[in-house]
């Protein structure tokens, strides 16, 4: 998948996976809804990716690879 997220970022990865919206997330984790939006922003900025489909499209074509 996307090499260097921190395991914070990989469980909000995980749930945006699992269709999850930041308010579903943020109430999961015990966070704010901010501190997710800020979590979804960097892990779309190391995907290299500006929107939800683009970053499942990374995430399937790297389990395609492997």
């Amino acid at each position: 998948m996307i090499d260097n997220l921190t395991p914070r970022e990989q469980e909000v990865l995980a749930l945006i996976l699992d269709e999850k919206s930041s308010s579903v997330i943020a109430k999961q984790l015990g966070i704010s809804e901010r501190t997710v939006e800020t979590y979804r922003k960097n892990i779309y900025s190391k995907a290299g990716v500006k929107t939800v489909v683009g970053l499942v499209k990374h995430v399937y074509e790297e389990k395609l690879k492997n």
